[in-house]
């Protein structure tokens, strides 16, 4: 399965197009990440636990946009757009990552 962020596959001609297909990662997150990470904050650098997360939701979130589009009998998803989302504070905070692309058939 082809997934990309652009509306054409190099050397592939799109035969037919299946639909919109998307999938989703929730993450929480956890007090003791979200600390260390607003230590990070104030005295400088990167977050590693936080990417690690956003890496992992990325992943999970392109896998079901896979899932989904294999199910419809794509061969491919183009124009995959990716959206994060931060909601909640505190012990009950959580990382949304949203993909969504359009399924096709190649030729």
């Amino acid at each position: 399965m082809i997934v990309t962020t652009t509306q054409s596959i190099e050397g592939k001609r799109i035969t037919g197009y299946l639909g919109i297909v998307s999938g989703e990662a929730v993450m929480g997150t956890n007090f003791l990440r979200d600390f260390f990470a607003s230590i990070t904050d104030v005295i400088g650098g990167r977050s590693g636990s936080y990417e690690k997360e956003l890496r992992r939701a990325k992943t999970k979130a392109i896998e079901e946009l896979a899932d989904e589009a294999k199910d419809l009998g794509a061969d491919a998803v183009v124009g995959i757009d990716l959206d994060y989302e931060y909601m909640g504070s505190g012990e009950r905070s959580m990382l949304m990552v949203t993909a969504n692309g359009t399924a096709v058939k190649l030729g």
